[in-house]
């Protein structure tokens, strides 16, 4: 039975959602609670003693970071609060702030195991995931993150696996699309050396470029997302020639470098990654700008079919605004984590090792795929990399556009 039937057979669902990145119809989601959280069972389901499995989330819920912090979080919340209401294993989720930073989230992760957490959801970006993971890892705690996309997350680590696609998935995945549909005969880069998302999709863009002959004519960069002035930047891909501007970023600064793009007179095709995802909905942000910006992106918001339109709706009766991929990747982790203790026969009386060894099985079993807002069938390699296929969207009025 799919996931849609077994919603429609529960009954109307009542919901709290997610947020994030992406806001409102054109405006951003109302922020949640700022401190941790914490989503309760349903008193349809089954609460009995050792009925509710405890997960605890980490993620920015403050700082400059916490658009992404809260777009997972309540993602998890509209999965959690729908998996509940369908009666039986009951999810419990405590979400802490980590604020971006990596000694915060081994901080909110001790919390989380002291307050008996069997399962951790997160982190939401890949430095603090890179040290929570050290430490899920030497503990046996089974960790699943929603999109912190370094290959650094799972390196050495069993337990840990990504809902969100590898940053050198992307920046391949960019490379041949801009080659095999004639985007761009010469194509310049931005990127952010300070950051290790920018760095690995950019590494990898770079290298399959090399390999199939598409043409860069200029590589410029910037040190952190507070940098303000990218006219250098700008000056020296005109000057190259370039008619396609890859930009490996998150959307604050790619807001930036479309305004003064504008200014200059410039005007190429630019070409960005999910990372850019919620751009539409930066305050203050003039969405004119974004006309013809195309992105990789796991969710389309705008898409028509049964599970997007239901998960769309539900989000906006919670928070008033459109989910972006973020929240799609938070949903799905959820859901992942359900199915694979059902398919395991996880029962919250068991320990988080003893967890831990069922899930790492289940993921990776050959018979084991997840059906999810972001992709249809979704599997998972030993290394903890999912496979599912990234869709591009161009803006077109507003909205998101599938290519």
């Amino acid at each position: 039975m799919n996931r849609a039937l077994s919603l429609a057979l529960a009954g109307a669902l009542g919901l709290s959602l997610l947020a994030g990145c992406g806001g409102g119809s054109t405006s951003t989601p109302a922020p949640a609670e700022t401190g941790s959280s914490e989503t309760t069972p349903a008193e349809t389901g089954s609460t009995a003693a050792s009925g509710v499995i405890k997960i605890g989330g980490i993620g920015p819920l403050t700082g400059s970071a916490a658009v992404y912090g809260l777009a997972t979080k309540q993602g998890a919340e509209v999965a959690v609060n729908e998996i509940n209401a369908l009666g039986g294993l009951q999810f419990e989720l405590d979400f802490q702030d980590d604020e971006g930073d990596a000694e915060k989230a081994v901080n909110a992760y001790n919390a989380l195991i002291g307050d008996g957490a069997q399962i951790i959801y997160g982190c939401t970006t890949t430095t603090p995931c890179v040290a929570v993971a050290a430490e899920t890892n030497a503990a046996r705690y089974f960790q699943l993150t929603p999109s912190a996309s370094s290959t650094d997350v799972t390196a050495g680590r069993d337990n840990v696996f990504q809902v969100c696609f590898t940053d050198p998935n992307q920046g391949i995945t960019a490379a041949n699309y801009i080659k095999d549909n004639n985007l761009g005969t010469k194509v310049a880069v931005i990127y952010n050396n300070g950051d290790a998302y920018s760095t690995g999709v950019y590494n990898a863009f770079q290298a399959t470029a090399d390999e199939i002959g598409l043409e860069i004519v200029s590589v410029t960069t910037f040190p952190d997302d507070t940098n303000t002035d990218f006219t250098v930047q700008l000056g020296e891909a005109q000057k190259a020639g370039a008619d396609l501007v890859f930009l490996p970023i998150y959307y604050t600064p790619t807001s930036l470098i479309l305004n003064q793009a504008k200014t200059m007179g410039y005007e190429p095709t630019f070409f960005g990654c999910d990372g850019m995802d919620g751009i539409l909905d930066l305050e203050g942000f003039d969405t004119s700008l974004a006309e013809g910006l195309m992105l990789m992106t796991p969710f389309n918001a705008w898409g028509e079919d049964e599970r997007t339109v239901t998960f769309v709706t539900e989000y906006q009766e919670a928070y008033g605004g459109i989910p972006n991929q973020f929240a799609a990747d938070g949903y799905d982790c959820m859901y992942a984590i359900y199915e694979a203790c059902q398919a395991a026969g996880i029962t919250a009386d068991m320990s988080a090792q003893d967890i831990c060894e069922a899930l790492i099985a289940q993921f990776t079993s050959a018979d084991f795929s997840v059906d999810g807002l972001t992709g249809t069938g979704m599997t998972w390699s030993i290394n903890g990399e999912v496979s599912k296929a990234p869709v591009v969207v161009k803006v077109e009025g507003g909205v998101y556009v599938t290519q």
